[in-house]
């Protein structure tokens, strides 16, 4: 929980495949290693690992979760940047409270959008207007003209409304009127990145963000934060010591997202940030910066911990000596080892079109002055921004990559790929893709994984078609030329899923898919047909239905 990362995979996920397939000194591959995962499940289990990944956010995170230093320096460390941090800027967070008057701290304030009402241009705040609606959507109408408006109107800019304060004279936070701050904030000639969001990102298209004016990974943040977070920046720039520089780094790119106005409000609770789109809901909350780095230097510090305390428990005292994990920034189609070097490759590639990493990325890597090459990305775009990163280049990089790692791979070795995704096209090419590599499915090795991560439209896997569970592939040389792909009937699939509901198990969609996807790699199926949307029309077929807060099936 140290650092977020696009679809990270739960070292408790990785574990066990290592362990089954290598033994203790072994060399692991990861060539789509994405946050590292796969290294520090290598480093538990006393195993050596070879991380690649073209991201640069990637290797940094992947690089600074196994930069194991001290808690008692990092604390120290971090306690330093954040009192001269704050001597540099004064109490930009301060603000008197309203219950007994003295001096507290803002811990997060709620902003809203101000839009204007598409009948009478006039002006109206989201939030407040919202909030004449007894809180419901539904019910909104201009203040001015009384027609019914939404967070579909063009925004015009945004104002601070609530403050949530943290006051000596209460144990919880307090909920008061948005008041100035005792200071004013000023970023007193520190630097922050103002790296341009233009039209050739996937994610400007999809966010609209060109009608919004979030043009700029600036744009992103409240002006206040901006000058917080640059000189929280510049401070850690001034240490010394390189592994302690970098693990700070660490703890500020991982409040990045969070204190951005990517961080959706809602009235029963904080919704979470938008990590895999550049989403800004019409209210937000603007974090105190100050904490969120302070919690999250504690979040790093029991990380290493738990780090180590794992590797302790399973090779004993050797556990503090001997680490052998390298990260590459390097293709996965042009992998720098040598032949027959790994004994084992344990690899969560991109999905196609789910995630545009490189774009994601881009919050973080503009602090770093360094940059994920969109060009290099094994994505498939959904819009056309002349990038030409089609289906078909995805498939040449895949089967690219799979040869790579089978000529890196030891006789008798063994790849274990992840993959997931509610189109059967998709897992069509991966066949494709797995079968010009020189490669087969060992069918008995065909598991599933439940990486924990349900963000609001996955939960919604049974009405939005969204596929919440992935597949692990366990992959060996080819014994022999690939068996001919037949269609499966659908009076099978029909069956299978039947059977599934029978049987009364705890089901969704996606547990259902994904066994219809096995049975299909188990039997030589083409899966192209199989999409998720068939799934929930067999359920609706069979007089079931599936639980809009759940996701389960009834």
């Amino acid at each position: 929980m140290a650092h977020a990362y696009l679809t990270k995979v739960p070292v408790a996920g990785i574990v066990p495949f290592i362990e089954e397939f290598t033994s203790e000194g072994d060399i692991v591959l990861d060539p789509f290693a994405g946050s590292g995962m796969t290294g520090v499940a290598a480093l538990i289990t006393g195993r050596r690992a070879r991380l690649c990944d073209v991201s640069v956010l990637g290797r940094h995170i992947g690089t600074n979760y196994l930069n194991l230093v001290s808690g008692e320096h990092l604390r120290k460390h971090a306690d330093e940047v954040l009192v001269r941090a704050a001597e540099h800027l004064g109490d930009v967070y301060g603000v008197p409270c309203s219950l007994c008057g003295a001096d507290a701290q803002i811990a997060k304030t709620v902003w809203s959008s101000v839009m204007e009402c598409p009948d009478c241009c006039g002006s109206f705040n989201y939030y407040r207007t919202l909030e004449a609606a007894d809180w419901k959507k539904e019910h909104m109408a201009c203040p001015r003209c009384g027609s019914s408006v939404s967070s579909r109107c063009r925004r015009l800019l945004e104002t601070p409304v609530v403050n949530s304060i943290v006051c000596e004279c209460h144990r919880t936070q307090i909920e008061q009127p948005h008041q100035s701050p005792l200071v004013d904030v000023s970023p007193n000639g520190h630097w922050w990145p103002d790296v341009s969001v233009d039209e050739s990102r996937q994610m400007y298209v999809a966010s609209a963000l060109g009608r919004h004016g979030l043009t700029s990974v600036a744009s992103f943040y409240s002006p206040r934060n901006l000058c917080v977070l640059a000189t929280l920046w510049a401070e850690i720039g001034e240490i010394s010591d390189e592994d302690l520089r970098g693990k700070l780094r660490f703890v500020f790119t991982a409040i990045l997202t969070r204190a951005s106005k990517r961080y959706q409000w809602s009235r029963r609770r904080p919704l979470n940030a938008a990590n895999a789109n550049y989403y800004v809901a019409p209210v937000f909350y603007e974090w105190n910066v100050f904490d969120l780095f302070n919690r999250k230097a504690e979040a790093a510090i029991r990380s290493d911990r738990w780090i180590l305390d794992q590797r302790r428990g399973r090779i004993g005292p050797q556990a503090d000596e001997g680490f052998d994990i390298a990260y590459h920034r390097a293709n996965a189609a042009a992998l720098p080892f040598d032949d027959d070097s790994v004994d084992y490759v344990f690899t969560d590639p991109p999905f196609g079109a789910n995630i545009f990493y490189s774009d994601m990325n881009l919050f973080q890597e503009a602090w770093m002055s360094e940059f994920t090459d969109p060009d290099e990305e094994a994505v498939i775009d959904r819009v056309d921004t002349g990038a030409a990163r089609t289906a078909d280049r995805y498939e040449q990089i895949m089967i690219g990559a799979l040869q790579e790692c089978l000529r890196v791979l030891k006789p008798e070795g063994f790849i274990t790929l992840l993959f997931g995704n509610s189109s059967g096209k998709m897992w069509q090419l991966l066949q494709r893709s797995i079968s010009a590599a020189g490669l087969e499915v060992v069918p008995e090795l065909i598991a599933m994984l439940d990486k924990g991560q349900r963000s609001v439209k996955g939960l919604a896997s049974g009405f939005e078609n969204t596929a919440t569970l992935d597949l692990m592939l366990t992959l060996r040389p080819a014994t022999g030329p690939p068996s001919e792909l037949t269609e499966p009937p659908q009076a099978d699939l029909e069956e299978l899923v039947r059977g599934q509901l029978a049987a009364g198990h705890d089901v969704n969609p996606s547990l259902l898919y994904l066994e219809l996807l096995r049975h299909g790699f188990r039997s030589g199926w083409n899966l192209s047909q199989i999409n998720l949307r068939n799934v929930n029309e067999m359920i609706q077929n069979a007089d079931r239905s599936v639980d809009r807060r759940s996701a389960r099936v009834l």
